[in-house]
């Protein structure tokens, strides 16, 4: 099982832009996913892309905003997300080994990292 630790959260106002990052302890050719977490509510899928970041996948209330990508050598996941809107205040997890959209499917988690909209 691999170690995920991410950062890059904290408190930015609506409309700005933040990048998480996820580093990985060991090269990992599978699946990574961001999801995220609010207050009271479940953990949803936000983004993935594939071992080899030929693909990726959003979710329908982030396309065109977040976008997903994975530098090989340095075992690093990132979510670079724009246009921040307060309903994004969350913690976002990073997520490694799933095969679909649902948390249950991925095998190792991250901390979280905890990003907050100001409006």
């Amino acid at each position: 099982q691999v170690q995920l630790v991410e950062s890059g959260g904290g408190l930015v106002q609506a409309g700005g832009s933040l990048r998480l990052s996820c580093t990985v302890s060991r090269r990992t050719p599978v699946t990574m996913a961001w999801f995220r977490q609010a207050p009271g509510k479940e953990r949803d899928f936000v983004a993935g892309i594939s071992w080899s970041g030929s693909s990726t996948f959003y979710a329908d209330s982030v396309k065109g905003r977040f976008t997903i990508s994975r530098d090989g050598a340095k075992n690093t996941v990132y979510l670079q997300i724009d246009s921040l809107k307060y309903e994004d205040t969350a913690v976002y997890y990073c997520a490694a080994g799933g095969y679909s959209s649902r948390p249950e499917s991925f095998t190792s988690w991250g901390q979280g990292t905890q990003v907050t909209v100001s409006s």
